[in-house]
C-alpha cells in the first residue's frame, strides 16, 4: 500500500524515546498542533462531546465518532489513533465491528476501555480480555497495519487497585496488544512497573500529577507514548472561562484578550505553511 498510516503510527512507539501524541478536537486544533510539531494525532472522546455540549461518555453515538475522526485525518495527514472508549458495544464483535469501521475511515489505530459505559464498572477481566483480543483478530485481518492500545481505566475511575490494572494490562499484553495505556492521575511508580513488565509500548496519559512530568522523565520509566487526552482541550476551556470571567464580571475587564494569539501568528499554522 503507497501509504500506510498504521505502520508509520507503529513506528513512532520507541520504548524510552516517546512519541508526544495531542489529542486535538477539531481541524484547527489538529492543523495547530501538526505546525507546532506532532508526528501523530489522537482523537479524545471527552474533547469531542465538548465541542458537541456533551459531558464524556454522553452523547456521543458511533458515527459521530467516526467522521470526526475522518475530519482530522484530512486535516494534515498525519497518523490518527482514535479513542473510541468501550468500542460502542459490550460484545467483542461489537470491538471487531469498530476495528473495521476506524480502519475504513483511515485511522492508524484505535484504543478500546474495558469500562461498561455509561457506567463506571469494568467489565469481567475474561471479557475484558476477549474483547481485546477480538480487536486484534479484526485488526490483523485489515490489508494493511494498524495499531490497537488496549487500556484499562480502573484506577482511573476508583474501580480497583493498580494491581488490578497490571494484571488486565499484562493479559493484554499476552493476547498480543500493541499498545497498553492505564491512565491515573498520580502513581510514576505504577506506570514504571507496567513499562518493566509489560512487552507492548506504553502510553501515559500527562493527566494529574503527570502533568508536572517531562517527557525525559516519562522516557526514563520507559513510556512509548504520551498523550494528552482532554488536557489541551480543557487549558483552552480554562482561558475561556477566565475571559470570559474578566469581561462578564463586575469588573468587566477585557485585558486577558491581550494574549490572544495574533492572527500573523495562527494562520500560517492553519494554512500549513
Amino acid at each position: 500500500m503507497k501509504d500506510d498510516p498504521g505502520s508509520r503510527f507503529r513506528a513512532l512507539h520507541v520504548r524510552g524515546q516517546p512519541l508526544v501524541m495531542p489529542n486535538p478536537w477539531d481541524a484547527g486544533s489538529a492543523r495547530m498542533m501538526a505546525a507546532m510539531g506532532a508526528q501523530a494525532l489522537g482523537t479524545s472522546s471527552a474533547a469531542l462531546a465538548f465541542t458537541l455540549g456533551y459531558t464524556d461518555g454522553h452523547g456521543i453515538d458511533r458515527d459521530t465518532h467516526l467522521a470526526h475522526a475522518q475530519d482530522l485525518v484530512a486535516a494534515t495527514g498525519l497518523p490518527v489513533s482514535g479513542d473510541f472508549e468501550n468500542g460502542y458495544g459490550d460484545a467483542p464483535e461489537d470491538v471487531a465491528d469498530i476495528v473495521r469501521l476506524a480502519a475504513e475511515a483511515g485511522l492508524a489505530g484505535i484504543g478500546i476501555e474495558d469500562t461498561a459505559l455509561p457506567g463506571t464498572a469494568p467489565y469481567p477481566f475474561d471479557l475484558a480480555v476477549e474483547r481485546i483480543r477480538a480487536a486484534l483478530s479484526a485488526a490483523r485481518a485489515l490489508p494493511r497495519d494498524f495499531v490497537v492500545t488496549a487500556r484499562t481505566d480502573v484506577v482511573l475511575l476508583g474501580t480497583a487497585d493498580a494491581d488490578e490494572a497490571l494484571r488486565r494490562l499484562q493479559a493484554f499484553d499476552e493476547a498480543g496488544a500493541d499498545c497498553l495505556y492505564a491512565p491515573m492521575g498520580s502513581g510514576m511508580d505504577i506506570q514504571a512497573r507496567i513499562c518493566a513488565t509489560c512487552r507492548a509500548p506504553v502510553n501515559v496519559l500527562v493527566t494529574g500529577a503527570f502533568a508536572a512530568e517531562s517527557r525525559d522523565s516519562l522516557a526514563r520509566i520507559g513510556a512509548a507514548r504520551i498523550s494528552f487526552g482532554s488536557g489541551a482541550l480543557r487549558a483552552v476551556a480554562q482561558t475561556l472561562h477566565d475571559v470570559s470571567a474578566a469581561a462578564l464580571g463586575p469588573e468587566g475587564r477585557f485585558d486577558p484578550l491581550a494574549r490572544a494569539l495574533p492572527f500573523a501568528t495562527l494562520d500560517p499554522m492553519l494554512r500549513g505553511s
